[in-house]
């Protein structure tokens, strides 16, 4: 996929569209290096640039009913990126997304006189775990590098995006989030391996099964302290058993029998520092006063792996051997039980999955697990075609008894490259 263009093209009004996603298998393990399994979702993000005769740029978000807008001059996008994070206050930090998607494309050579306006606007639900901050960051670097002329392929499209989450809004996100909005396919999982030059293949659902994602209302944040300290502690048990780093990520690690046990099960950050220096990781940082929870956050990504490779293997069989859905609604279910283990569960997606659970394979329902970075956002579930009113009855019966959430993910949609740029 080109993203840029001729020169006419920039000159254009430009339009471009991601959508959200729904974790299906992989989430956390993600920033591990693992394999992921993600569907795009039908719900997604417009940005529409208009150039401007002046460097300045001007940015009206329309989410969830709220209007909000936000003016800068190109040239002022010169300092470095922590300082440039600590300009937004909470009620711009929307704004964060895509002047950090602006600031690398600055970086990439686009010229800082040509100025836009950018409209955005969306119908990715915030704060419930389907990846609204990747949208957005991908229908706006999909139309600014068109505007500014860079060619960037698909994959390099989607790690621009991650370098400003990471760097710009100082969120530690992995890139199966962006990789999804770029590349997915509707109605197919996008099955990634979150390493430099990873493999990008789809996995088909077979006839008669979908995904299925349901939302607890427990609003979910990629930068929450919870997310953060999980991941700092993967890349500390990273560390302990891989001191070199010759694997190159942690999940590419074989451990031997026991070696996974004999991690520390909570480490404090000042006496890892002492004893090991340092992280790997650029975009976290150990705390020396914080606890954590080294052993189930090291175990984690290297048996997500192993769930990952079994749970495409099983679809593949699903339409010989319909008996496998049972096996892939364990394997579902065996992923949430280690997202709690690494201290990422919530009260409200634990009963999202006991209601699943409790549905049972009879009705069609095979297995849920929380999505994402957890500690609330949305349940994912597999179950067969015709279990919709049975997944929008769970819903209706966990918004009755605990007044959040509710909202059901159905139906999938097209990537950022199957849709194209559009201009008129």
């Amino acid at each position: 996929m080109s993203s840029g263009g001729a020169e006419g093209r920039r000159s254009s009004t430009l339009v471009a569209r991601a959508p959200g996603r729904l974790d299906v298998m992989g989430g956390i393990a993600d920033y591990s290096g693992a394999d992921v399994l993600e569907l795009p979702l039908a719900c997604s993000t417009r940005a529409v640039l208009q150039p401007l005769p002046s460097g300045r740029a001007e940015i009206e978000s329309q989410r969830e009913g709220r209007r909000s807008q936000y003016g800068c001059e190109l040239a002022a996008l010169s300092a470095a990126p922590a300082e440039l994070r600590n300009r937004f206050s909470e009620v711009d930090r929307w704004a964060a997304y895509p002047i950090g998607v602006l600031y690398r494309c600055l970086q990439l050579g686009g010229d800082p006189t040509r100025g836009f306006r950018l409209h955005i606007d969306s119908t990715v639900p915030e704060g419930k775990g389907v990846a609204s901050s990747a949208a957005l960051e991908v229908a706006t670097m999909m139309v600014l590098a068109a505007h500014f002329g860079l060619e960037l392929t698909p994959e390099q499209l989607a790690l621009e995006c991650q370098w400003a989450e990471n760097h710009i809004v100082g969120a530690p996100c992995g890139v199966m989030d962006q990789m999804t909005a770029v590349l997915g396919r509707r109605d197919k999982l996008l099955a990634l391996r979150c390493q430099p030059g990873g493999t990008i293949s789809y996995v088909d659902l077979p006839a008669g099964y979908r995904c299925y994602g349901i939302d607890s209302g427990v609003r979910h944040q990629v930068s929450g302290a919870d997310y953060g300290t999980v991941r700092t502690a993967a890349f500390m048990g990273f560390r302990i058993l891989d001191p070199e780093g010759k694997a190159g990520f942690l999940c590419n690690l074989t451990p031997e029998p026991g070696q996974l046990d004999a991690l520390p099960a909570r480490m404090a950050g000042a006496d890892f520092l002492t004893r090991y220096g340092g992280l790997s990781d650029r975009v976290t940082r150990v705390d020396p006063a914080r606890s954590y929870p080294v052993r189930a956050a090291t175990r984690h990504p290297i048996e997500e792996q192993q769930r990952v490779t079994h749970f495409a293997e099983l679809l593949g069989l699903l339409p010989s051997h319909p008996e496998a859905a049972v096996q892939l609604g364990e394997l579902m279910s065996a992923a949430h039980r280690s997202y709690s283990a690494c201290g990422l569960g919530s009260p409200g997606t634990d009963r999202l999955v006991e209601l699943v659970a409790e549905a049972g394979s009879e009705r069609g329902l095979f297995g849920a697990k929380i999505t994402g970075g957890g500690s609330g956002g949305t349940v994912a579930s597999f179950g067969r075609s015709d279990a919709e009113p049975l997944v929008r009855e769970l819903a209706a019966r966990y918004r009755a008894e605990s007044g959040l959430g509710g909202e059901v993910f159905a139906a999938s949609g097209p990537g950022a490259q199957e849709t194209g740029l559009l201009s008129h």
